[in-house]
């Protein structure tokens, strides 16, 4: 077998698979991990409003994410690919449902949410260190630092990511353990467990929970550039969110134990309140640091993942050809990397980047379910491929021996082997309802900004036939 590092008889350059089981993993988590879970728990606290039941809502978000983490092991043990969700979508339903997928990444659900972030991590920044800066100035800065970066290879990318991943990790944790040994009057978790009224608001309450735990499937896009794919990206994914899970878990719990039900759902600013009250203001600068940390941990993520869609796209002719091209020496596909850190500063600079993520709201969770429902495509193909071998043994027909020998059909039977999802077809199924569920509730919630974001999906169909007819020309 040919060394994946090496370039194709063409001469030129591939992507070179340098990250292995460390690497997936802090890239799991730090697609996971942004600023959302040193805020969001107000968010949730607002919808139901028992401790226990606050905790269960984030404990069912990290049981569903982890259903979504079996499926995309499955699909990354299967198709080991660039581009990951893009693959997967491609070659279940067809190239145009990939294409879409790709469009509204490009286009909203990555550079938006990169562009939001962005903004976030400058104010941290500036009400730290004061500088004379405006917003917008820091956040272009720190995304075109960011760009350059991952220009200079997957591993100076991946370094940088796990880097600070690492310190978000810190973090987390410090808050956790501030939490735990110093209030001095924490409050009692064991009050009324369910409260009828608030627990009929826990379906809501699971929108921003699941978008504190979304991101894992990122992760999949670098899968082109791992030394073993099959082995450690499932892995990665697997180990990644139960890590994040617990680390959620354990943020959600001090704050209930610091502030109380009721003090979590009047705070807008929790993992800053429970330092307050455990080391004084002290406490309150040392987590902001933790908060931009992390926010900058979630854009380098982005950076390093989310190019090597666009890349996937223009090697199968449906986007420019110039965004497939790796500089020889970095082994990086620079163009795609650039042209992400371009539309995020643009969307940055125009400060309509809020207003960009409420259109997305309801779309990400669509491609999760068609997403979790390949695998019930890739199975079924499997199982056909499978008949047809038996019956080749069985007749020993030139008809079924050329059927058995068709490349496609031996690339299914080939994804027999390695991980699975345990339980399916019910863990899949489930998978797949709860995302079909949250999407119903956004749209339910904000129908207005889940139309516009359902239509900017919805242009990516002519878009889909104007690049294909203009590459097959």
């Amino acid at each position: 077998m040919s060394d994946p590092n090496v370039q194709h008889m063409t001469g030129a350059p591939r992507l070179a698979r340098r990250l292995g089981l460390f690497d997936a993993t802090m890239i799991v988590m730090g697609g996971i991990i942004g600023s959302g879970i040193f805020i969001n728990p107000y968010v949730v606290a607002r919808q139901v409003d028992t401790p226990l039941l606050i905790l269960a809502a984030w404990l069912l978000g990290g049981l569903i994410a982890l259903m979504g983490a079996f499926v995309y092991a499955e699909l990354a043990a299967s198709h080991p690919d660039v581009g990951g969700q893009y693959a997967y979508l491609r070659e279940a339903y067809h190239p145009s449902i990939a294409f879409i997928y790709g469009w509204a990444l490009l286009l909203v659900i990555q550079t938006g949410g990169m562009a939001a972030v962005a903004v976030t991590f400058s104010r941290y920044f500036l009400e730290i260190t004061r500088a004379p800066l405006a917003d917008w100035a820091v956040a272009a800065l720190t995304l075109s630092l960011l760009t350059l970066v991952n220009c200079l290879g997957v591993r100076a990318g991946s370094s940088t990511q796990n880097v600070l991943m690492l310190i978000k990790i810190v973090a987390i944790v410090a808050l956790i353990i501030c939490g735990l040994l110093f209030i001095v009057e924490p409050h009692a978790l064991t009050t009324q467990a369910i409260d009828y009224p608030a627990s009929l608001g826990l379906l809501a309450a699971m929108t921003p929970v699941m978008f504190a735990y979304g991101g894992w499937q990122t992760s999949s896009f670098i899968a082109g550039e791992m030394r073993n794919p099959r082995r450690d990206l499932s892995r990665g994914l697997i180990i990644g969110v139960l890590g994040v899970i617990a680390l959620y878990m354990g943020v959600n719990f001090v704050c209930l134990r610091a502030l109380g039900a009721d003090g979590l759902a009047n705070t807008t600013t929790p993992a800053s309140s429970v330092m307050r009250l455990a080391l004084g203001e002290r406490g309150a600068a040392m987590i902001a640091v933790g908060i931009a940390v992390s926010t900058l941990g979630f854009l380098s993520q982005g950076m390093l993942t989310a190019p090597r869609v666009y890349f996937a796209m223009a090697e199968d002719k449906l986007f420019f050809k110039s965004v497939a091209w790796v500089h020889p020496r970095t082994r990086a596909p620079v163009l795609a990397i650039a042209l992400q850190g371009a539309l995020a500063v643009v969307i940055a600079l125009s400060g309509k980047y809020e207003q960009i993520l409420n259109y997305v709201v309801s779309v990400d969770f669509i491609w999760f379910g068609l997403t979790a429902a390949s695998v019930f495509v890739f199975r079924r193909r499997a199982a056909l491929a499978r008949r047809l071998d038996m019956r080749a043994d069985a007749t020993t027909t030139d008809a079924a021996r050329d059927a058995v020998d068709d490349p496609h059909n031996a690339r299914i039977d080939s994804q027999n082997a390695g991980y699975k999802v345990p339980g399916h077809p019910v863990t899949t199924a489930l998978f797949v309802i709860a995302c079909w569920l949250i999407v119903i509730s956004t749209v339910y919630k904000y129908p207005a900004q889940s139309l516009i974001g359902i239509m900017i999906v919805v242009a990516g169909i002519p878009a889909y036939f104007f690049w294909r007819w203009w590459r097959h020309e």
